[in-house]
């Protein structure tokens, strides 16, 4: 398998991801419509997340809790 080049989040995706989880989780679903929103890649979302020790909740995939 290819490997995936580290994704690394904008200032003003980190601070979206910010806003958009004050209490440090997000669902699954949530950060999906603010990839959407913002226009870039889920994985950059994630990638925010990680940043900033937020948690993805209720994954759709059934990955995370």
């Amino acid at each position: 398998m290819k490997e995936k080049e580290p994704v690394l989040p904008s200032p003003e995706v980190i601070e979206a991801v910010r806003r958009a989880a004050p209490e440090k989780r997000i669902t699954c679903a949530r950060a999906h419509e603010l990839a959407a929103e913002l226009g870039v890649p889920v994985r950059m979302i994630g990638a925010a997340c990680d940043a900033l020790g937020i948690k993805i909740r209720e994954c759709q995939l059934g990955c995370f809790n």
